[in-house]
């Protein structure tokens, strides 16, 4: 401990209305990340997503490296809606080709 302190910028909570609306948006075909919907806190859009009864697409929301928290229902889903899978053990996503950008910043 250095005693100085702590400059990084405070990451405001994203709500759980916030993050299951961010889920709704992501169109067929597409992957967001768990950071992307709760940046600095992706366990936070873990927790919601597992803890709702709304009807969201889950199966779009994945780990940054791709892989599948939810296996093979995950899987299954994503190669129905078109979403291409690296050829690994076990499969991961093609994040180059399907994850959405991060919408611009308000205010710009």
């Amino acid at each position: 401990m250095s005693g100085e302190p702590d400059r990084r910028p405070e990451m405001p909570a994203r709500s759980s209305a916030q993050i299951l609306e961010s889920v709704r948006a992501i169109p067929a075909g597409f992957v967001r990340t768990y950071g992307d919907l709760s940046p600095g806190a992706p366990r936070h859009a873990g927790r919601v997503l597992r803890g709702t009864s709304e009807r969201v697409p889950w199966w779009r929301v994945v780990r940054a490296d791709g892989s599948l928290p939810l296996g093979e229902a995950q899987r299954s889903r994503l190669y129905a809606e078109g979403v291409p899978l690296l050829d690994t053990d076990p499969p991961r996503v093609d994040m180059r080709a399907v994850r959405l950008p991060h919408p611009p910043s308000r205010g710009r």
